[in-house]
């Protein structure tokens, strides 16, 4: 009977030092999955060590499996494009959920979360949801909202009709079948080699420009940002993202906090993530802060400069020219 379930893959990126909060993470989805459904997690890595392979193993049940996919051999020839715009927290693991369709391309559809999210139902809810010939399932991105030089930025720099089109790419159901008809790896790597242009969120501007007009729009309780946006009754939130600078295990005062620690601590790492959040020093705070004013400039900066996303999107048109130059590039 177990192989007639249906199997649900759901990928996260992360290295060894982010293993505690994917711990957390995956303890979430653990407690609210059904029994009615096999989950399959994929981790997305370059290069994890095997002691911390085995800590998440650990998170393994009858129906929930695990395994670890080391996406650095798909990424070799453009790593140091990958890096370039890399700053803050993000490392080239952001990029990697852009390869997922052609490195899994056994599956037609999944779900990719970041490592920094609770989830408060079974997650097989979020990845029943039907996009039909859409690319995408997403959520409207609260920080940009909650700013005017982003909102700005999501129409100048990307063409968008408006900011509230502008989505996380942190939680993604995502139609593998059709972001490979529609070869989005090819556009996103294209775009990456020939432009390499600065950008507000690595891999989610290239999401956003790339996927343009073929998204369905989700509640914002599916990826709450506990500093963004509406504030919810905690029972209402089906996904809670502790995204930007201010992690729970970092402020004591973030909003839903304590679902956060509800949920560490049944995993080993409720100590270690205690023992981080008292030795946070104020040095890290004026950090944090910096960067989300530093942010705001970058953007007002991107806008000005002569090449935009919104400038060279129609160069994607052409898929044959695409193709070719990649081909030309990665050969060099």
């Amino acid at each position: 009977m177990n192989n007639l379930k249906k199997e649900i893959p759901i990928f996260f990126s992360a290295d060894d030092n982010y293993i505690p909060c994917l711990a957390v993470a995956i303890q979430s989805l653990k407690d609210n999955a059904s029994q009615d459904n096999n989950y399959k997690l994929i981790i997305l890595n370059s290069g994890m060590t095997d002691e911390g392979k085995q800590k998440i193993k650990k998170f393994e049940t009858e129906n929930i499996k695990i395994d670890f996919a080391d996406i650095s051999k798909a990424t070799s020839k453009m790593s140091k494009e990958l890096e370039l715009r890399c700053r803050d927290y993000y490392s080239e693991t952001i990029y990697y959920r852009m390869f997922i369709p052609s490195q899994f391309p056994e599956y037609d559809k999944a779900i990719y979360l970041d490592s920094d999210i609770i989830i408060q139902e079974d997650i097989a809810n979020f990845f029943n949801i039907d996009l039909g010939d859409n690319l995408l399932g997403v959520i409207m991105d609260q920080v940009v909202a909650n700013d005017k030089s982003f909102r700005t930025y999501a129409k100048v720099a990307l063409g968008l009709d408006s900011y509230e089109k502008y989505f996380n790419s942190g939680v993604l159901l995502m139609n593998l079948k059709e972001m490979r008809k529609s070869r989005i790896e090819d556009k996103f790597i294209y775009l990456l080699l020939k432009y390499n242009l600065d950008t507000i969120a690595p891999d989610q501007d290239y999401l956003n420009i790339l996927c343009k007009d073929r998204v369905v729009y989700l509640p914002e309780t599916w990826d709450k940002m506990p500093d963004f946006g509406k504030r919810y009754p905690a029972e209402e939130l089906h996904l809670i993202h502790y995204n930007m600078f201010r992690k729970p295990w970092h402020y004591a005062d973030v909003p839903y906090s304590d679902i956060f620690w509800k949920y560490a601590k049944e995993t080993e790492y409720f100590d270690e993530l205690q023992n981080e959040l008292k030795s946070y020093s104020d040095e890290s705070k004026k950090i944090d802060a910096a960067g989300g004013v530093n942010l705001v400039k970058y953007s007002d900066t991107i806008m000005t400069q002569t090449v935009k996303f919104v400038d060279i999107i129609s160069e994607t048109d052409d898929i044959n020219s695409v193709t070719k130059f990649i081909n030309e590039t990665l050969k060099s």
